[in-house]
């Protein structure tokens, strides 16, 4: 069973997080507080659970500048090639930014640049596998599934200056 929660956050950050019980399997950024995911399925229960207590505890101290690293356990789902993404931005320390070069690089796929961008952008579990630390080569910002602004607002809490 698949329960989830929602909550809001500074800098305008709407979350829902799904939990299957022992891990965390999807994060999403909402639309407006409160709102219901549409495409979430519809079996899921909208209640809490230990683990999405941890994250929302966890989540709340990150915003205030008390945690810069998540032990709540992840449970992504995707493909070999998503995976060996995601496991790559794990490694992104607080702080620091990597290129989707420096990815695909870090992954042993250095001409992947592309598919690592689609694989960060499939990213199921937006800020606790950091995709927001990835920028352009040029150190731009790049999209992100929360708009550029709150991507921007996560660099800035965590200390990352920025180019320009």
């Amino acid at each position: 069973m698949v329960h989830w929660t929602s909550a809001e956050f500074p800098y305008g950050v709407s979350l829902a997080l799904a939990s299957d019980g022992a891990a965390l399997v999807r994060v999403e950024f909402l639309s407006a507080p409160g709102a219901v995911p549409a495409h979430w399925p519809t079996g899921w229960t909208q209640s809490s659970d230990a683990i999405l207590d941890a994250a929302l505890r966890q989540l709340r101290e990150y915003f205030a500048g008390r945690r810069e690293v998540f032990s709540v356990p992840l449970r992504p789902a995707g493909t070999p090639f998503q995976l060996s993404v995601w496991n790559a931005l794990e490694d992104i320390p607080y702080g620091h930014t990597r290129t989707y070069r420096d990815i695909a690089k870090a992954i042993g796929r250095p001409t992947a640049t592309r598919a690592v961008g689609a694989a960060n952008g499939q990213n199921p579990l937006p800020i606790f596998v950091p995709c927001h630390r990835v920028i352009g080569s040029n150190g731009s910002l790049t999209g992100f599934g929360g708009g550029l602004d709150v991507k921007l607002a996560l660099l800035r809490l965590e200390g990352v200056l920025l180019p320009g």
